[in-house]
């Protein structure tokens, strides 16, 4: 059930990513293509679970998928703040 569970995760990450690549060929902003790689690494931790067989990614470098994608929604959520506030 676990596996089943942790498939249908990885699915909807892979569907978010689709949306926001999307959002991205259709107005180019970067702050969507982030999005994009962001939910893509976030899939790809949720398989890397399945593959190791590690139901315990805290305590292992799969970790590190998450928090890299984390890292990069951060960074461009504030990229596009101070761009936007430049403008102005």
């Amino acid at each position: 059930m676990y596996d089943f569970l942790s498939g249908m995760v990885a699915a909807g990450y892979l569907i978010a990513a689709l949306f926001f690549f999307r959002f991205w060929k259709r107005t180019g902003d970067s702050l969507f293509l982030i999005f994009n790689l962001s939910f893509i690494l976030f899939a790809l931790g949720q398989v890397a679970v399945l593959v190791a067989e590690s139901q315990r990614e805290d305590r292992s470098w799969i970790f590190l998928f998450r928090l890299l994608g984390f890292v990069l929604l951060i960074v461009a959520i504030i990229a596009k703040n101070v761009s936007r506030q430049r403008a102005d």
